[in-house]
């Protein structure tokens, strides 16, 4: 983005207030009381500015946009957006990003996350906390680093996903999903991973009533659960688990380690097709 013409403050009124920007730094501007202010715009840096209207920034390209707030009343702010990069933003209104692609986020804080980053594709987000449900939901191609979520029903139905470091409490994540690798993460949750597959979890805490259940090929790597109970049900699984696990519950076949299974339930399968192996 060079040559940038500059928009420096102002109160923007009226729907499409800066319709087809292009080519433009817009600063310390405020944006009330109607849609669509920048819509289909082109090259745009927005920064030190405050959205307080739906719509604020639908059919965009290439926007930076950073220190910026979305009030509760710029819902549904960023959809069919493209190539564009968000950090350091405060955003209040839940629906924000729906069917974009190419999109980053960092530093930045959700406080409304409800149905955020819908049906979206090639995601990047880092350092984000969250708070809301159907985070990320039916969209591909995700890369996360240390968000700290609260909110159920995380990425169901995406697809080839990879998280680091993050918090998740969310009851019903992954499910329906394929294709994903979690590595030093933290995830609290009844029913974790239902109807998914090839999932895969590295050096993880899981605490998960009736977690992993009818999923093909989830695999745990050097990973702990606590409170799970009635877990791998109707599921095929390799797991390696540091700790007890409190109930196992008709695994399909595959292999499970443990410090020892509290319960094992057997009443619709054949356990020969699992092996069970209890290390010190």
């Amino acid at each position: 983005m060079e040559k940038l013409k500059v928009i420096d403050g102002g109160i923007y009124e009226g729907e499409r207030a800066l319709f087809k920007t292009k080519d433009a730094l817009i600063k310390n501007a405020t944006f009330q009381n109607g849609e669509s202010p920048l819509k289909e715009s082109r090259n745009i840096e927005v920064t030190s500015t405050t959205f307080r209207w739906k719509y604020p920034l639908w059919y965009c390209n290439n926007a930076k946009v950073h220190d910026v707030i979305f009030e509760e009343t710029a819902k549904s702010g960023i959809w069919y957006t493209n190539n564009s990069t968000f950090s350091n933003c405060l955003v209040k209104a839940p629906k924000e990003f729906r069917r974009c692609d190419n999109i980053v986020v960092k530093n930045s804080s959700f406080l409304d996350a409800k149905e955020t980053m819908r049906k979206c594709t090639n995601i990047k987000l880092q350092n984000v906390k969250a708070v809301g449900d159907y985070l990320l939901m039916n969209s591909e191609n995700i890369e996360v680093e240390n968000l700290d979520l609260d909110g159920n029903y995380f990425v169901d139905g995406g697809k080839n996903i990879i998280v680091k470091n993050s918090r998740l409490n969310s009851k019903d994540a992954f499910w329906n999903c394929e294709n994903v690798t979690v590595i030093d993460s933290t995830i609290i949750g009844e029913y974790f991973g239902w109807n998914s597959k090839n999932i895969t979890l590295i050096n993880c805490h899981i605490e998960s009533n009736q977690g992993f259940c009818y999923m093909e090929n989830v695999k745990l790597i050097n990973c702990t659960l606590k409170n799970t109970t009635l877990s791998f049900e109707y599921s095929t699984v390799d797991a390696e688990i540091n700790s007890r696990i409190d109930s196992v519950k008709n695994p399909i076949s595959g292999r499970i380690i443990s410090k020892g299974i509290d319960e094992l339930i057997t009443d619709d399968c054949d356990i020969t097709k699992t092996e069970i192996i209890i290390k010190k």
